[in-house]
């Protein structure tokens, strides 16, 4: 009964995560910044300030939400007050992104002509025209421990797999080239639905929370390792029992 306890919970965390990446909170228009209350995105959704990138953590890097455009940003970020409409005038905290737009004043740490890295990818923009995303776990190299996560492979970038550590950051954690993997499917009488990427030293072993997701997950990698970066030209894959 326990594990059956497990696996429900789970499930219902998958779930969870996926109904608020599909539905994601509605980002206002920029004409309705201030006019319009807007739907806070949820703190168990990210693990660091969706505008400086930041990690949070307990003691120096606290969550807040903007109260104009509802991201979840820290202290520094978050250290402007401008007036919201929809809220009588009133000043409220608010992300520097939106203070320069609300007041029309300069920021400091505005960084727009930053170019972004390979890595500043939002996990819900590129989650929303994906190949495949999820939350997988990806264990460590002596198999009995790992980290989970929310993988994707982005349809702009089908050769790569991005790791994030929560379904709604706004930077990717780390990422895989697939290209020239090998996919192994792992049985070995384990429960647990595990299967690999494999290339000369390099092996990653990941868990899935069904079989169906793992297969879904195999066959994505496949074709991406294989090169395939269309539908219309997959041709069948191998992967390797």
């Amino acid at each position: 009964q326990d594990a059956i306890d497990r696996k429900e919970k789970r499930s219902e965390t998958f779930k969870t995560a996926v109904r608020g990446l599909e539905t994601g909170p509605p980002a206002l228009k920029s004409e309705e910044l201030g006019r319009r209350a807007p739907q806070w995105v949820r703190d168990n959704l990210v693990t660091m300030c969706m505008r400086c990138k930041e990690p949070f953590n307990a003691l120096v890097r606290r969550r807040h939400h903007c109260r104009a455009c509802g991201y979840v940003v820290c202290a520094r970020c978050s250290d402007y007050k401008a007036e919201l409409q929809y809220d009588g005038n009133r000043l409220n905290r608010v992300c520097h992104e939106c203070y320069r737009f609300l007041t029309g004043h300069v920021v400091l740490e505005d960084r727009e002509g930053k170019h972004k890295g390979i890595l500043e990818k939002g996990a819900a923009e590129v989650s929303g025209r994906s190949l495949l995303c999820s939350s997988l776990q990806l264990l460590d190299k002596n198999g009995k421990g790992g980290t989970r996560g929310w993988f994707v492979i982005p349809q702009d970038d089908p050769l790569v797999l991005y790791v994030y550590a929560a379904p709604q950051d706004v930077r990717a954690h780390t990422s895989i080239p697939l290209l020239g993997y090998q996919v192994r499917d792992l049985t070995l009488g384990d429960s647990r639905h595990l299967f690999q990427l494999a290339q000369s030293r390099q092996v990653y072993t990941f868990v899935a929370d069904t079989e169906e997701l793992k297969r879904r997950w195999m066959k994505a990698m496949a074709r991406s390792a294989a090169g395939v970066t269309h539908p219309e030209d997959e041709e069948e894959e191998d992967v390797d029992p």
